[in-house]
């Protein structure tokens, strides 16, 4: 199998022709290390994942990383492998991304499936479940029907700047889908929530102008927002964060909401599927605990070591009680785990 690299100082382009294999996945590794100058030596390496209804020809991302372990520069690269119409691209294959992706490959089996990240630290785990890693920064000559944006503002210097990105990469088609959470919601005193209801106004909390902002990015493009409530799994969530840290000064009577990440997917897989346009959905379960519950269900299930001490706080804001019934009822969707306690095996 040949790769044809054609390398100046200012372009780097690697095109591989690649023969589809029929029987099973096929994976090709190359890297070629050079230096531009005497002070910087670059290492490329591309890691290129081939199922059987790839097309006939496609062509490498190339990355491109100093020696130092320097961050990553932006490279031009030109793919010339056709779009299946049910392609889909992850920007954020995370937790929740490659959820997304087990699911989505369970309802298009042919199609091929793409992860942007920012860093190439996980991109042997992404080939090993059928996902084709690439990184943030690799220009494309072709869009996608099909785009997901899952990546958090934590690790973004500007993130509506990124979902805009996102949003140039999706051609219109198929579905654009934002993964947003609750917490701009304006509500403070354990009141009822809708999709619909009020926000809280930009400009006063970073936080929530951070999301508002790029939400309002996708559904200016025709692509829609799902807002998540709390995700959790059994290793992952605010009931790990609360056992690890014992005491916490907080109110307990704060009312919080929970989505087990596997419905956050089939969720949002649901809303992909719809092929909606502008549109805004909620995701919960419809089963709002208190803080100090969250943590009595889970001494309740005994199934974690560690002991909660409990919670010292007894003022500061209360929650809120999201209800997604619209949600539901316009996508013919519902959880798996229908409550918290539901999925610790403890609901009455």
């Amino acid at each position: 199998m040949g790769s044809t690299v054609c390398i100046s100082p200012a372009t780097f382009t690697a095109v591989a022709p690649i023969k589809p294999s029929l029987s099973r996945t096929r994976t090709l590794n190359t890297s070629i290390s050079f230096s531009t100058n005497p002070n910087r030596n670059f290492t490329f390496k591309h890691i290129f994942s081939l199922s059987s209804s790839s097309m006939a020809s496609s062509t490498l991302h190339v990355m491109a990383s100093s020696s130092t372990g320097a961050a990553s520069e932006e490279l031009d690269t030109s793919s010339s492998t056709s779009v299946g119409a049910n392609d889909l691209l992850i920007v954020g294959p995370g937790v929740l991304g490659r959820l997304v992706a087990e699911k989505w490959r369970e309802e298009h089996p042919g199609c091929q499936i793409t992860g942007e990240t920012v860093t190439t630290d996980h991109h042997e785990e992404l080939i090993k479940i059928g996902i084709n890693p690439t990184l943030k920064g690799v220009k494309w000559d072709h869009k996608f029907p099909y785009v997901i944006f899952c990546a958090p503002p934590s690790r973004s210097s500007d993130y509506a700047s990124d979902v805009g990105e996102a949003a140039s990469l999706w051609n219109g088609e198929g579905s654009f889908l934002f993964t947003s959470s609750s917490a701009p919601y304006d509500r403070y005193d354990n009141g009822q929530c809708y999709e619909d209801s009020p926000v809280v106004p930009i400009g006063r909390s970073p936080r929530t102008d951070v999301l508002l902002k790029a939400e309002k990015i996708v559904l200016d493009a025709g692509g829609s927002v799902v807002r998540l409530a709390g995700l959790y799994k059994a290793d992952r969530g605010m009931h790990l964060y609360y056992l690890k840290q014992g005491t916490i000064e907080a109110n307990p009577h704060h009312l919080v909401n929970l989505i087990h990440y596997e419905d956050a997917a089939s969720l949002s897989v649901a809303i992909l599927k719809k092929k909606l346009r502008s549109r805004l959905f909620l995701g919960c379960d419809n089963h709002p605990v208190s803080r100090q519950e969250v943590m009595d269900l889970v001494a309740k299930s005994g199934k974690f070591d560690p002991t909660f001490v409990g919670f010292t706080g007894t003022d500061g804001p209360l929650g809120k009680k999201l209800d997604n019934s619209k949600t539901r009822e316009e996508l013919g969707w519902e959880p798996k785990y229908k409550s918290f306690a539901h999925f610790l095996g403890v609901a009455s």
